[in-house]
Order: C-alpha cells, then sequence, then structure tokens
C-alpha cells in the first residue's frame, strides 16, 4: 500500500509497564466472518503478513491521544496502542470505532472499563446524567471544586465524567488563571486548594486533559500549582529552575520549531513525573500510567525526528571531531550525544538498530576516539557512557572498527588502548569509571559473543588483533611491578623473603596451562616462561612453603594431564637443573612420559620407513619385469607402434607413482599432527565435563606413575641446595 495515513506502529504494553513496538504495517476496518463483527486489521508492509486482528467491542473503551495514537484494553491487561503516521488516518479509524460503538467521535476516549460492583450502579445513573456538574470556577468555591476531585478518584466512571466535565468547559485555563489570582493576593489556602485540585486531575490520567495542561501556555502555570503543597512550610521553586537554572543549550541550531518545541514539552513533563509529582502509592500505581505513555511517545518522537534530519547530525559530528572546536563546545556536544543515546534506550529492537547505525556511520566510534583522550573529566565520563551503549548495542560493530584502525594510525591512539589506558589511570579513588571500563574491555575480548562464519571468524582475527596491539599496553602495569630490577632492589641477596608478586604471576601462569590451549602453550615455549619459574623454584632452596607447592602442582598438573608439548619443552631445556629433586617423583614422572612419547614417535616412524621401503622394493621389481619386457623380441608388423604406446603409459604411471612417494613422509607427518590436535582437543572436552584432576593439598607422592614404584631411601633426608638456572 502507497497510503501513508494509515501507515501505523503497532504496539503492545509489556508486564514491566513499557511499550513494545510488534512491526510497522497498514490498518483498515472490514468485517471479519470469524470474529462476527467490525475488526481492525494491521498487515505488515514488510511480506503482508497479520500484526493485528482486534474486533471492535461495543464495551472497549477505545482512547484517542496525541492526535496520531489510538489506545485500548483487550482480555486481561493486554493494552494495544496504535501510532500512526498522520493525523488524517487516525482520525478516519476513531470515526470507524465511534460509529461502530454509537459514540460522539468528537469525544477522546468511548468508554470506561467498568468492574461487576460498579456496573450495576452504572446501570442506575439515568443516561441524561452523563456529565459531573463542576461548581462555578471562583475563589470562594476552590475547597468546594478540590473535594469533587479527590472523592471521584476511586470511581472510574466518576473519573471519566469529570474528565469530559473538564474538557467540555474548558475548565482547566479558568482554574489556571485562578491561580495567577491567587498568587497575587498571596492567598495561601487558595493556591494549598489549587494544588489538590491540579494533582487530582493528573490523577485522571486522561491524555486529553494532557494535551491541554502540558501546553505551551498553561505547563509553566500547573508547576506553579504543584509548588504550593500543603505539607510544606514553604512552596518549591520548580519554576524558577525550569526558567533559570536549566538553561536549553541548542549545540547546533534546531530550525524546526516543532522539533523544539516537543523537546521543551518532555523536559518539563518527564520533570513534574520525577521531581514533582510525590511516588504513587500501591492504589494510586496506574494513576499516571498515560503520563508514561504521553513521555514515551514523546521520546520516540523527537529521536525520529532528530535522526531525519541528517543535516543536523552531519554537523554535530563534524564539530566534535574538528581539532578547531574549542574545549567548552565539545563539552555540550558530548553531553547532546550522551542524552541522545539516553533518549533512544526508549526504542524498539529495530528502531534502537536503526538509529546507532546511523550513529555508527555519522562517525561516532572515531569521535569517541578524539573525547575519550581529553583531560576533562566531565567528557571523558560522558565519552564512557556513550561508549558503553554502542558496546550494549553491538559488540561486533566495535570490533569491526578497531580492526581497521592500524591502517590508519599509530597503536597509542587506538580506541580500545584508549579505554585500557583510562582504565589503568583512573583518578577517582572508588575505580568507579575503571570498573565501568574494566566491564565493556571484557565484552569486547569475550569469545563466547563473538561471531563465527564459513568465510570470516570474528574470535580469531579479533584476538590476534588484540595480542598484537592491545596487551602489551593492558600487561604494562603488571610487567612494571614484576621487573628484575625492582625484584634485586625490594629482596635483598641472601634473603629468605620472596617478592609477593611472584605467586600472583605464577597463579597466571597456572591459569593459563589449565586452558591447555596449545595457542597458550606455543607461546610460553617461545619466551622461554618455564626459566624464571624453575628459577625461583631452584632459590627457594629447602623451604617448604606456598611458592614451592605451587611450582611443584603446576608441574604435577602438566605430567598428569600429558601435554606432550610442554612436557619435550621441560625437559629439554631444564631436566639438568631439576633431576637432583627427589622429595616428589614429579620431575621423574615427566621424564618418563617423555621417554614413553619418544618411543612411541620412534616406533611411528620404523612403521612408516617399512611402508616406504616396501614401495620402493615393488618398485624395483617393477623396474626389471618391465625391462625384460621390453627386451622381448616381438614379430608383430605394429610390435614397435605397441611398444611406443606402452612405454608412453608406463611412463605416466610411474611419474604418480613417484610423485606420491615423494608426499609419503608429509603424509604421515600430517597424520601424527592431526592425531596430537585430536588428543589435545579430547582432553580439552574431558576437562570442561568433569574435575578429572584435584589440585595438591600437599606435597605427596603419586602411586598412580608406573615410574614411581621404587623410592630412595634418603627421601626424607633434606636435599641439597640446587644450582640457579643461568639465564
Amino acid at each position: 500500500m502507497s497510503d501513508t495515513r494509515r501507515r501505523v506502529k503497532v504496539y503492545t504494553l509489556n508486564e514491566d509497564r513499557q511499550w513494545d513496538d510488534r512491526g510497522t504495517g497498514h490498518v483498515s476496518s472490514t468485517f471479519v466472518e470469524r470474529l462476527k463483527g467490525i475488526s481492525l486489521l494491521v498487515r505488515a508492509e514488510s511480506d503482508g503478513s497479520l500484526l493485528l486482528e482486534s474486533k471492535i467491542s461495543p464495551n472497549t473503551a477505545y482512547q484517542k491521544q496525541q492526535d496520531t495514537l489510538i489506545v485500548w484494553s483487550e482480555a486481561d491487561n493486554y493494552d494495544l496502542a496504535l501510532s500512526f503516521q498522520e493525523k488524517a488516518g487516525c482520525d478516519e479509524i476513531w470515526e470507524k470505532i465511534c460509529q461502530v460503538q454509537g459514540k460522539d467521535p468528537s469525544l477522546d476516549i468511548t468508554q470506561d472499563p467498568i468492574d461487576e460492583s460498579e456496573e450495576e450502579r452504572f446501570e442506575e445513573i439515568p443516561e441524561t446524567s452523563h456529565l459531573v456538574e463542576l461548581p462555578p470556577c471562583e475563589l470562594s468555591r476552590l475547597e468546594e471544586i478540590a473535594d469533587l476531585v479527590t472523592a471521584v478518584l476511586s470511581s472510574p466512571i466518576r473519573r471519566e465524567k469529570l474528565a469530559l466535565a473538564l474538557m467540555s468547559e474548558g475548565y482547566i485555563k479558568k482554574l489556571l488563571g485562578l491561580f495567577r489570582v491567587c498568587e497575587d493576593l498571596d492567598n495561601r489556602e487558595g493556591l494549598h486548594h489549587l494544588y489538590e485540585i491540579v494533582r487530582g486531575v493528573l490523577f485522571l490520567n486522561k491524555a486529553a486533559l494532557f494535551e491541554v495542561m502540558f501546553s505551551d501556555d498553561c505547563i509553566m502555570d500547573v508547576v506553579g500549582c504543584l509548588e504550593y503543597d500543603p505539607a510544606l512550610v514553604q512552596p518549591k521553586r520548580h519554576r524558577e529552575f525550569l526558567t533559570k537554572t536549566a538553561k536549553f543549550k541548542e549545540v547546533i541550531p534546531i530550525t524546526d520549531s516543532e522539533l523544539r518545541q516537543k523537546i521543551h514539552q518532555t523536559y518539563r513533563v518527564q520533570y513534574i513525573q520525577d521531581i514533582i509529582l510525590p511516588t504513587p502509592s500501591v492504589f494510586e500505581d496506574n494513576f499516571l500510567s498515560t503520563l508514561n505513555s504521553f513521555i514515551f511517545f514523546n521520546k520516540v518522537e523527537i529521536v525520529s525526528m532528530l535522526q531525519e534530519d541528517e543535516k543536523f547530525l552531519t554537523e554535530v559530528f563534524a564539530q566534535l571531531t574538528d581539532e578547531a572546536t574549542e574545549d567548552s563546545k565539545r563539552r555540550e556536544l558530548v553531553n547532546f550525544v550522551k542524552e541522545f543515546c539516553a533518549f533512544s534506550q526508549t526504542l524498539q529492537p529495530q528502531n534502537r538498530d536503526a538509529f546507532f547505525k546511523t550513529l555508527a556511520n555519522l562517525g561516532i566510534l572515531p569521535a569517541l576516539e578524539i573525547v575519550m583522550g581529553m583531560d576533562d573529566l566531565q567528557v571523558r565520563a560522558a565519552a564512557t557512557d556513550i561508549f558503553s551503549y554502542l558496546v550494549e548495542f553491538s559488540p561486533s560493530m566495535v570490533r569491526e572498527f578497531v580492526m581497521q584502525e592500524p591502517q590508519q594510525t599509530d597503536d597509542d591512539v587506538l580506541l580500545i588502548n584508549v579505554v585500557i589506558k583510562q582504565m589503568i589511570c583512573d583518578s577517582d579513588p572508588e575505580l568507579g569509571g575503571a570498573v565501568q571500563l574494566m566491564g565493556l574491555l571484557r565484552t569486547l575480548i569475550d569469545p563466547e559473543n563473538m561471531l563465527a562464519s564459513t568465510n570470516k571468524t570474528e574470535k580469531t582475527e579479533f584476538l590476534s588483533f588484540f595480542y598484537k596491539y592491545c596487551m602489551h599496553v593492558l600487561t604494562a602495569p603488571l610487567l612494571a611491578n614484576t621487573a628484575h630490577d625492582k625484584n634485586s632492589k625490594d629482596v635483598p641477596e641472601g634473603s629468605n623473603k620472596i617478592n609477593p608478586v611472584c605467586p600472583g604471576a605464577l597463579r597466571f601462569m597456572r591459569r593459563i596451562i589449565g586452558l591447555k590451549d596449545e595457542y597458550y602453550n606455543r607461546y610460553i615455549i617461545k619466551g622461554n616462561l618455564f626459566e624464571p619459574v624453575i628459577n625461583a623454584l631452584l632459590d627457594n632452596g629447602t623451604r617448604y612453603n606456598l611458592l614451592n607447592s605451587a611450582i611443584i602442582e603446576l608441574f604435577e598438573f602438566i605430567k598428569v594431564e600429558d601435554i606432550k608439548s610442554l612436557i619435550a619443552h621441560i625437559v629439554d631445556n631444564f631436566y639438568n637443573a631439576l633431576e637432583s629433586i627427589e622429595y616428589v617423583q614429579t620431575f621423574k614422572g615427566l621424564k618418563g612420559r617423555y621417554e614413553q612419547e619418544k618411543d612411541r614417535q620412534s616406533q611411528r616412524h620404523s612403521r612408516s620407513q617399512l611402508f616406504i621401503c616396501r614401495y620402493r622394493r615393488d618398485a624395483r621389481s617393477l623396474d626389471e619385469d618391465e625391462e625384460l619386457w621390453f627386451n622381448d623380441d616381438d614379430d608383430d608388423d605394429d610390435g614397435e607402434a605397441v611398444e611406443k604406446r606402452m612405454e608412453d603409459d608406463f611412463s605416466d604411471s610411474y611419474g604418480k607413482y613417484m610423485e606420491a612417494k615423494k608426499g609419503t613422509f608429509w603424509y604421515f607427518s600430517l597424520v601424527f599432527s592431526l592425531s596430537l590436535e585430536t588428543t589435545l582437543y579430547t582432553l580439552h572436552k574431558q576437562r570442561q565435563n568433569s574435575n578429572t584432576y584435584t589440585a595438591l593439598v600437599g606435597l605427596v607422592d603419586y602411586p598412580d606413575d608406573e615410574d614411581e614404584e621404587e623410592e630412595d631411601e634418603e627421601e626424607e633426608q633434606s636435599p641439597r641446595k640446587r644450582p640457579r638456572l643461568s639465564s
């Protein structure tokens, strides 16, 4: 359909009293045979599927709000809303609803839901009394008006009749006129009555009344009435705050007057709800549901209008990233973007997706890279909040951006490195900003939320990027605190004191090895990271302490889990220094595992050599047979042709065979490699599924090792001082 008048969004109210967007489509009213009545139908504009099918019931209360909304309830507490793109379409459907129910289309509500106890009383009310009779709007009758408004709040029927009366007689503006008179006369009693009246009118929960009360010429008088709470000795100064303290700053001039008015209205109504009105009691909880909806749809409209104004947003980001922009101006810009992102949280998922994609296309991430590195604490805090919105929305989008940065900039100004530095250098004693950034960084490097597809593996690409460009920044403080010169300065030679950083670093290495990931194992081997661990064990001497137990447990884990690459590295490079340690059988066990693996490899090699020799022998036999065949005389006339053809065929076959023979070593190497990887993967899965290994509690022998059946009689004696590895 091309008719935009009937274009609507379908909303449902969830359990948290928030509106969920069910989709966009076109609405129509037609007779549905299955439902036996005129019904509202909404079909999705994307695929024509049915988004809504709702029969217009004669007893359902429909309400029109803000000229483009129709709201009603179905079943038990199931609220629905249609948000029209154009007022004309809303009026057409509203007239159809009123026609089915026999109501006057000039009204903004058809009827109010009633319970059984009140329905009986309602039937007794004469049809002529459809309005509450309001007292004359005079100073002397304010107390009577206040009593009337307070009395009707407990009855849905009377609330509806009072709302109709207030609308039909233009009563609200008359009351606000009396407020100005009372304030001029300093009539505190009248002002207290007006507070009760205005508060009660808000609790009527009627959108039509809100349209009047929150209009430009009425809203400040409404705020004024709410300043005079009878429970307060002195009135509040809300108007002074809204007009003088709270200044509306246009970081970029807004030329759309309707948008500017909507922003002002939304801020003031939100202020009334959050600051001025008291917290509703349990019985008043639903009295302001329409006010919540009023604010919600205002915010949706504001975000949509700003998002559609490409010129406005383009100018915002241009100034935000311009080096010539003054710091104060940039502070205002970043605060605007932060508030803009906060407003977007009211949008439904698909609309929020479009919103953040728009920001990404406009360059929000490069802009954050600039402002997060500024010295202004307020700017950095606002930028961090914006960054959190983006990471929460799509970690993958942020990762994709940062992986493209090294092509354009230095490592020091990469966005993630800026985040890491801000986290490390947080000046807040309570580390509030650091904790927030740490959570965002953890989300970004968490492999569980990384995407994987057939043609692209985000996990591999991003983690490789992170280790190459960012890990050195993250670990710089750790390395600074574990440097050799610091150890030598803090731990004098010959002292029994162990650097307290050593067990912390050892636990970190133990956790990495516990992953049994060959990627990390190869890195440990390449960096020779076992040398400082073994030096720490040797320097610890004969002391039986936590450090000694932790190191022994580390090597015992490697032995029990049979991590072949690490076992080979340890035995090849460090066994001479470790073989003197006899009070545990751990290192002898490692040697035993090493020898077993060498034997297995030797047997595999022998089998492969035997296989190759068989091929060679078969080839030689083939050579001899072919030579005899070629030497035979053939008296056939075409013997030479046949001989030539057979020779060519043999050459092709022999060439293919030789290629296969050359690949023999490669084949066995590949099989062995795949076998090793499969074994490591199986061990990894077994460790995830069950606790097959228990950490050492103390230094004990391990009877399950085949190489530990016999022990030296000198085991109970203290071992001699072990030599230190040369670095």
